[in-house]
């Protein structure tokens, strides 16, 4: 599918702030009906569609543009890919009609053991062209498009060929899909593995951009070696917002989500941090000057 029918099929989902929604926030949500563009849920806490959440979830979704950011399809994995995962996820789209659909650049599973973490894959052609005939199996059972993110490591994986903005944007375009790019992760991982971020975004166009994520990291020393945590558990760090705001620069305002999923805070908190990127959302000509 074309980067222009991406485009049109996700017109609903604004280039404005919004945020990832949690079961503790829902009363909250509910009363306040505060003011973000959009909100964005694992689909996989939807999949049974008679639950309490998923009632709750078709009640946002008639005030809010929903996107769908996937945990469990495990596209990087060599095991065959869920057709009752799939089979749920098109459900779920039948039902919610989303904006959008992302998953993760990783694997998560290997011989039907699912790990708790994103595991990166080796930045190779073979490793791409892989999912690439993975990706296209999502796209023809869905009948539309994905967006892939961008995720955080800790080590280098052996056997790669490439960057990993340029096994990021090959696989796309090979695949046909859209990015979700993740600036917390570009900048973590620009930490750990010592390149520059800013090379990372400036090797992405603007046009295979469909969604950004930020959200906040922890930094851990292990062996006199301190290493940058992707742990979704804190505010957005001053260095991350100068990165987005680099990145809205470059790209003009794209919808952008904070992502905060451990030691969750009010959430008041979290549209306090969708608000200071709605700022800069605002103001992109100031950020390009």
């Amino acid at each position: 599918m074309s980067v222009l029918s991406y485009q049109n099929h996700c017109r609903k989902l604004p280039a404005m702030a919004g945020i990832g929604l949690r079961q503790p926030h829902y009363d909250d949500f509910f009363s306040q009906q505060p003011k973000v563009g959009w909100v964005e849920v694992h689909p996989e806490n939807y999949f049974d569609i008679h639950s309490p959440p998923a009632e709750w979830l078709l009640k946002i979704r008639q005030q809010y543009p929903l996107s769908l950011h996937g945990v469990g399809l495990s596209l990087g994995s060599t095991d065959p890919l869920s057709e009752e995962h799939l089979a749920k996820l098109a459900e779920l789209i039948a039902i919610y009609e989303p904006a959008l659909i992302s998953e993760h650049l990783c694997w998560t599973s290997q011989q039907g053991i699912y790990f708790q973490d994103l595991l990166p894959l080796p930045q190779s052609s073979e490793v791409i062209t892989h999912l690439v005939q993975r990706i296209g199996q999502v796209q023809d059972y869905l009948k539309r498009p994905i967006a892939i993110e961008n995720v955080s490591s800790y080590i280098q994986v052996p056997g790669g060929e490439m960057t990993e903005w340029e096994f990021l944007l090959s696989t796309a375009k090979q695949a046909g899909c859209l990015i979700l790019l993740d600036i917390n992760n570009i900048y973590v991982n620009a930490q750990n593995h010592g390149f520059s971020a800013k090379t990372f975004i400036d090797a992405i166009p603007a046009d295979w951009v469909a969604e950004i994520h930020l959200a906040g990291h922890t930094s851990v020393t292990l062996e006199s070696e301190t290493i940058l945590v992707d742990t979704h558990g804190d505010v957005v760090c001053d260095e991350v917002w100068e990165l987005y705001r680099y990145a809205i620069a470059k790209y003009g305002p794209k919808p952008t989500l904070i992502e905060w999923d451990t030691d969750l805070p009010s959430l008041n908190c979290l549209v306090g941090e969708a608000n200071k990127a709605q700022y800069i959302l605002d103001n992109a000509y100031d950020c390009a000057s």
